[in-house]
């Protein structure tokens, strides 16, 4: 759709669920008008975007939409064509493979361009499981700070924990995350490193059926560990 009351398109962050929940759940109804009516997207991967907008029940056919993909793979120098559509006044959205688009994700990469050519921006409301994880967690929601990824090299990883574990003893709350397949080996690393009094919030599968959130010393997690392999988790530390 091309948008005639501003000479460029506008730029829309539309969150995706967290998983295979209900969308009606988790998604309000001006992203359903958003996706109803624009038809030029950025996104991870072209498959799993376009099953997320055919559970949407989109009124425009699947096969008329037109998807770039971005995500880690995509150079540098490909980010800023992708602003041609919404330089020519075509509204664009931004689609994650889960959750809150440019947040822990290669989004961002394509907002920051945005900004620089005066692109309106426009976020929707969806699903975060970062603050979703927060807000579960009972720990400070008043100062905390989101590392993302950890390092994968095990005593860089370590260190990394040490110091937000540090970090977290001035009372701030330190939310991170892991590839699923990594999990169990972040979490073993977390209770090896850290002082048995440090609280530790285990966020997984958030909004799903199968969602689990706990709060527990990691004394406590050490004597009944969940096994947490390919559930999509976050973790909340504080001391």
């Amino acid at each position: 759709m091309v948008n005639h009351a501003h000479p460029y398109g506008k730029l829309y962050l539309i969150p995706s669920t967290l998983g295979e929940c209900c969308i009606g759940d988790v998604l309000p109804q001006r992203t359903a008008d958003v996706v109803n009516r624009i038809s030029r997207y950025v996104v991870e991967h072209t498959r799993s975007a376009r099953r997320f907008l055919s559970r949407l029940k989109i009124a425009q056919p699947i096969d008329s939409l037109i998807f770039t993909e971005l995500n880690e793979h995509t150079p540098a120098a490909e980010v800023a064509p992708m602003l041609l559509p919404l330089l020519q006044g075509f509204d664009v959205g931004i689609i994650s493979e889960a959750g809150a688009p440019a947040v822990a994700d290669p989004g961002a990469a394509l907002v920051s361009a945005a900004h620089e050519k005066g692109i309106r921006v426009v976020p929707l409301v969806g699903p975060s499981s970062i603050l979703l994880a927060l807000m579960a967690s009972g720990l400070n929601g008043q100062s905390f700070a989101f590392s993302g990824y950890l390092p994968v090299k095990p005593d860089e990883r370590i260190r990394c924990i040490r110091r937000l574990e540090r970090l977290s003893a001035e009372g701030q709350a330190q939310i991170f995350m892991e590839t699923p397949y990594r999990n169990n080996k972040l979490l073993a690393d977390v209770i090896g490193a850290c002082s048995p009094h440090d609280k530790l919030c285990i966020a997984a599968d958030i909004t799903l059926e199968t969602e689990f959130i706990a709060t527990k010393t990691v004394a406590e997690w050490k004597r009944e560990t969940p096994d947490l392999n390919k559930r999509p988790c976050i973790f909340v530390l504080q001391q």
